[in-house]
């Protein structure tokens, strides 16, 4: 039986400066509304580029969701689920996006990150970077963000359960399905898992 991992302190604290800025802003705060947003936007705008794999889509994506923050978090009413709204506004603005734009663009993109040069970079690192982005981007979109909010931000099955709008043993089947496929990207010698596997 899997547990999912305890929140961090920093997690803990995060989630209640969220809650205290969404309960500002319901109050007519506009300085909690700045604040907010320069909390989450690097956040929404690194998960809509591993939703839609593609950067421009992405920069539109995370504009529409702030957008549907902005409408309805005077409604929310526990403020408390912030990330979880804000990753459930992102899901159901992708999957429009997903159904159009995106079928007519590049499946693989190349994510921009100036965090080191590449003589910064160890040969093995790198390679195992590109792989892992490239497996990223190979997966199901569904599959993929599941996997991002779980492994890069730290949601349980039941908040990706909610954010996607589907039963909680559909969220274990896709991160089991994605765990495999990026564990096969990074393998010596990768399987292939994609022939009978359910979508």
């Amino acid at each position: 039986m899997t547990h999912s991992p305890r929140p961090e302190p920093a997690q803990l604290s995060g989630a209640l400066f969220d809650e205290l800025l969404v309960t500002l802003i319901q109050q007519g705060d506009k300085r909690a509304l700045e604040r907010l947003h320069g909390r989450w936007n690097a956040r929404l705008a690194r998960a809509a580029f591993r939703y839609t794999g593609d950067p421009e889509i992405a920069r539109d994506l995370v504009q529409e969701c702030w957008i549907g923050i902005w409408k309805g978090i005077k409604r929310m009413r526990d403020p408390a689920r912030f990330r979880s709204y804000a990753f459930a506004i992102l899901h159901r603005r992708g999957a429009d996006h997903l159904r159009g734009a995106i079928r007519d663009r590049a499946q693989f993109a190349t994510p921009e990150d100036d965090s080191a040069s590449p003589e910064d970079v160890q040969p093995e690192t790198q390679t195992e970077g590109l792989a892992l982005q490239l497996a990223f981007a190979a997966l199901p979109p569904d599959q993929r963000l599941a996997a991002h909010l779980h492994f890069v931000e730290g949601l349980t099955l039941r908040e990706i359960a909610a954010v996607q709008d589907i039963a909680e043993g559909t969220a274990k089947s896709r991160l089991f399905h994605a765990r495999r496929k990026l564990k096969a990207a990074l393998s010596d010698t990768p399987t292939e898992l994609t022939e009978g596997e359910p979508v």
